[in-house]
């Protein structure tokens, strides 16, 4: 079953098409890195007219790279939930124009549920059930995939996510958005111990987070040594702050594991970072307990993962309709 898959819920369009909900077939990719650096972060209104530039020349991409016509397609997959509105409604609205017109079969995909499916891709024998922390710009969970359409949340964060801290954290450092790349390498060449920042776990839930107290903890240290005149090394600032938020993650991955879990995931863009990798690949080892990494290119949000995880909710008979709307947050 080959699924036509299309991702539009922040700043990255992705059009793929992906079959049996393992095999990708084409991943096209159109980043809007250079459009939004020098405001810092995303604009909607430009991220959504970026998008509805690139959907179309991105489709016909990732349909030729396939080998395959819109005849060849078996069901239209679609990021409809959460992310930004408009950028939502951009593909939401191609793809069930595209529908409408074909008679293919239309689905809505969350887009969390999309990062959890991107472990499919990368890992032929991972099967429900599992835990899946989703670690991201936007979102910071821990989730148990009881089956490949059935999900229980465990926990979240309770304000920022993970990787909006590190953009937050890497735009006082003057580091371009998005700062998490240049922000992994310099924690490679800085002390981790020469700061101590708050962590970000909330201590009355075993599986919660909160991010918000941490950046503005990073943000108020520079800005008093600023004032003081005392200077301050960007390696050693990225560096604490990564061990503090490495060691958030451990103790709720231990948390996870005392609780009887046996297979983990780890997925979403903060997933790519090698810390973070090295930390909780270290711990599950240490504890006898698999841990599934999703493959770096597939971290970030792309059209593959809603492929995958589109092939599923149609096994399931989650089809969609033309009144099917997009949404800004939604539970997984």
């Amino acid at each position: 079953m080959k699924i036509l898959a299309i991702e539009s819920s922040c700043d990255e369009t992705g059009v793929a098409v992906v079959e049996d909900g393992r095999k990708i077939l084409s991943n096209e990719v159109l980043s809007q890195i250079e459009i939004h650096a020098r405001y810092g972060g995303v604009v909607p209104e430009i991220a959504s007219r970026a998008h509805t530039e690139a959907i179309t020349p991105l489709t016909r991409a990732a349909l030729e790279k396939a080998g395959a016509a819109l005849s060849d397609i078996d069901a239209i997959a679609v990021t409809a939930k959460p992310g930004l509105i408009g950028a939502l409604l951009v593909g939401l609205s191609f793809a069930k124009g595209l529908s409408y017109s074909t008679g293919i079969p239309l689905v809505g995909v969350n887009h969390m549920r999309g990062h959890i499916a991107a472990g499919y891709l990368g890992n032929r024998d991972l099967e429900p059930p599992f835990t899946a922390f989703v670690l991201s710009g936007g979102h910071t969970s821990v989730i148990r995939v009881n089956d490949y359409t059935d999900f229980t949340v465990l926990g979240c964060t309770r304000d920022d996510a993970a990787g909006e801290a590190f953009d937050k954290v890497a735009r006082v450092l003057s580091i371009d958005y998005p700062g998490g790349r240049e922000m992994d390498a310099l924690a490679s060449k800085g002390d981790p111990s020469a700061y101590d920042f708050p962590s970000p776990i909330v201590r009355t839930s075993p599986f919660d987070f909160s991010f918000s107290g941490i950046k503005t903890a990073v943000i108020n240290r520079l800005h008093n040594d600023a004032q003081k005149g005392v200077a301050f090394s960007r390696e050693d600032v990225a560096a604490s702050f990564t061990a503090s938020v490495v060691r958030a993650l451990c103790d709720r991955m231990t948390n996870v594991i005392d609780s009887g879990a046996d297979k983990l995931l780890l997925c979403g863009g903060v997933a790519a970072n090698t810390h973070v990798r090295a930390a909780l690949a270290g711990l599950c080892e240490s504890r006898g307990v698999r841990l599934y990494l999703t493959p770096s290119e597939l971290c970030g949000d792309n059209g593959a993962m809603i492929g995958s995880q589109g092939y599923y909710e149609y096994l399931a008979g989650n089809i969609s309709d033309i009144s099917l709307n997009s949404e800004a947050q939604s539970e997984i």
